[in-house]
C-alpha cells in the first residue's frame, strides 16, 4: 500500500484547487473545486478572486446571470453551492433529488398538519404548476412578483410552535425553495448588490440523468479534487449513506493508500501534483478547500476553536503553504486586518491582504456565520 504524506497531500490541494497555481478564468475555478460554496454570496466572489489573477466581479456576474455557464443550486448536504452548468444535472441526480425528496415529504406533512388542504401532495402540485406557468411568461420573477399573482403563496403556518425561536410564517420561500430543489426553477440574478439574496426566480427543466451514474461520477470528480482522502471524508461531503458511497466506488477505479496511518483511497491514476512553491492565500468564510474535509486536522493544526463557529462553519483564513496559520476579517471602513496563529511569510500575507483590500474598494460584506477571530478582527 502506498503512503502519501501530508507534504503530497498539500502541494495536490495547492495546484488543484487553483491555490499555489492559479485558475486561467472564472469556469477553471470553479471546475477544478467542483463547487463554490453560495451560503453566503460574498463568499462566491472572494473563492474565485482568490484563484483568478486580474478577475472583476462583473465576470462573475456574467458567468452567473449572462452567459450562465455557472448556476446557483442546492446541493450536497443540503447547502447552497454555484456549480457549472454543465455538472448540475451529475449534482443534481447524485444528491439534490433526494434533498428534495426530504423537502416534500416534510412540506406535505406541515400543510395536512395545518388545515390547510385535504390533498396536500395535489395542492402543493397546483402551486407548482402555477409558479411554473407564470415564470414561463414573465422570464424571470421574484417571490413578491410570484406572490402577487399566486396568493397561495402567501399561506402561513406556524412552525416551532412554543418555542421562543417559533411563530407564524408564510409557506412562501419553503414552497420556492422545494419547486427549485427538484430542478423546476433557478435563482437567477439578485436583486442589489453583490451580497443579496433577494434572487429572481427563472424558469428550467430537470436534468433527468441516472443517480447511479452521477453518484458515480461525482465521487470521481471529489477524488479528483480533494482525493486521496478517507472515504468518511466522501461520505461527509456528498451528505450520501454508507452503501451509496461504496457503490458508488465500485464504478469508479480506485486503490487504497497510507494517509500517514490512517486508511484512505485515490483515484488509480492519481499522480503526484506539481510543487507550486511557497504560496499564500486569503480564502472566505465557507471556502471549498477548507469545506472539501471533515478531518482537516493535516491543514488545520490547533486553531479550530478560534476559526470555527458553534456549527462548524469555517471563517475567513489565511493560508501559507497548503496550511491554515491565520485568520482575517474587513472592518467597517475596509480595511482587512489579520492575525497569523502560526508560521509564515508576515510580508507576503500584508501584501496579500493590501490586494485584497484594494480589490473590494468600497464593498463591504459581513460573514453570514461569524466565527470567533473574525469578531474580534473586525470590531
Amino acid at each position: 500500500m502506498r503512503r502519501i504524506g501530508v507534504h503530497e497531500r498539500r502541494a495536490r490541494l495547492a495546484a488543484r484547487q487553483h491555490l499555489g497555481i492559479k485558475a486561467a478564468g472564472i469556469a477553471e475555478a470553479t471546475g477544478g473545486l467542483i463547487a463554490l460554496h453560495a451560503t453566503d454570496p460574498a463568499s462566491v466572489y472572494l473563492s474565485a478572486w482568490a484563484r483568478v489573477d486580474g478577475l472583476g466581479t462583473e465576470h462573475v456576474d456574467k458567468a452567473l446571470y449572462g452567459d450562465r455557464t455557472l448556476v446557483r443550486m442546492l446541493g450536497m448536504r443540503r447547502t447552497m453551492f454555484v456549480v457549472p452548468a454543465e455538472l448540475a444535472p451529475v449534482i443534481q441526480a447524485a444528491c439534490t433529488d433526494q434533498v428534495a425528496a426530504r423537502l416534500r415529504r416534510a412540506l406535505i406533512q406541515a400543510i395536512e398538519g395545518a388545515g390547510i388542504a385535504q390533498d396536500a401532495e395535489g395542492w402543493l402540485r397546483d402551486v407548482t404548476a402555477s409558479v411554473r406557468a407564470a415564470l414561463a411568461q414573465s422570464g424571470s420573477a421574484i417571490a413578491a412578483e410570484l406572490v402577487a399573482g399566486e396568493p397561495r403563496l402567501r399561506t402561513r403556518i406556524v412552525v416551532a410552535e412554543g418555542k421562543s425561536y417559533g411563530g407564524e410564517v408564510t409557506l412562501t420561500s419553503r414552497i420556492l425553495n422545494l419547486i427549485s430543489a427538484e430542478g423546476l426553477i433557478q435563482r437567477g440574478r439578485p436583486r442589489g448588490g453583490w451580497t443579496s439574496t433577494q434572487y429572481e426566480w427563472v424558469p428550467t427543466e430537470p436534468g433527468g440523468k441516472p443517480a447511479d451514474e452521477a453518484r458515480a461520477e461525482l465521487a470521481r470528480r471529489w477524488l479528483c479534487t480533494f482525493g486521496p482522502a478517507p472515504v468518511k471524508d466522501l461520505q461527509w461531503w456528498t451528505g450520501w449513506t454508507g452503501a451509496q458511497v461504496k457503490a458508488a466506488l465500485r464504478d469508479i477505479d480506485t486503490e487504497e493508500v497510507d494517509l500517514d496511518g490512517q486508511p484512505g483511497i485515490r483515484l488509480s491514476t492519481d499522480d503526484p501534483a506539481e510543487e507550486p512553491g511557497p504560496w499564500v492565500a486569503l480564502l472566505p468564510a465557507l471556502d471549498p478547500t477548507a469545506m472539501g474535509w471533515q478531518d482537516r486536522d493535516w491543514f488545520l493544526g490547533p486553531h479550530r476553536e478560534l476559526l470555527f463557529d458553534r456549527s462548524g462553519n469555517i471563517g475567513p483564513t489565511i493560508w501559507w503553504d497548503g496550511r491554515i496559520v491565520g485568520g482575517w476579517a474587513q472592518r467597517s471602513d475596509g480595511e482587512i486586518v489579520t492575525r497569523l496563529l502560526g508560521d509564515a511569510d508576515a510580508e507576503a500575507v500584508e501584501t496579500e491582504a493590501g490586494k485584497l483590500q484594494e480589490w473590494l474598494g468600497p464593498r463591504r460584506f459581513v460573514p453570514k456565520f461569524r466565527t470567533p477571530l473574525e469578531r474580534e478582527l473586525s470590531a
